[in-house]
């Protein structure tokens, strides 16, 4: 069994409350593995040492789970951009984060996704954990 180094940590995100889902939704939302500073900050650096071990998990509702990698990409404003990559042969399926390298990922705190489609959903962070 292969141990993960410490920086690794599971994050999960719930749907925010919306329109369609008043209170939210812990049916709809991401489970990724990425490497956490001390400051809940992803880490660069550390991705790129670890970026085999950065997964993702999408569970929308009754859709069947999506299942991918958390990918950085270089340039731009705020050093870049984080993505979900479900498929390395074509770019049209990647869900990007808002600013993803400015927010903190504790428990209780709300970050927004873009999805494949272009729809901006708002998320909480419902658990940060150690990965294994």
């Amino acid at each position: 069994m292969t141990t993960l180094p410490h920086v690794l940590k599971r994050i999960r995100l719930n749907l925010a409350r919306s329109k369609e889902f008043p209170t939210g939704s812990p049916r709809h939302g991401y489970e990724f593995v990425a490497p956490l500073d001390e400051t809940g900050h992803i880490d660069v650096e550390q991705w790129r040492k670890y970026r085999e071990h950065c997964r993702v998990r999408r569970f929308w509702g009754r859709e069947p789970d999506e299942f991918g990698r958390l990918v950085h990409r270089a340039g731009g404003a705020g050093q870049g951009r984080w993505i979900f990559d479900y498929d390395q042969q074509v770019s049209d399926d990647d869900e990007s984060g808002y600013r993803f390298g400015a927010h903190a990922f504790r428990p209780g705190e709300y970050v927004s996704i873009r999805d494949d489609e272009g729809e901006m959903h708002t998320f909480q962070v419902a658990s940060v954990e150690p990965a294994t």
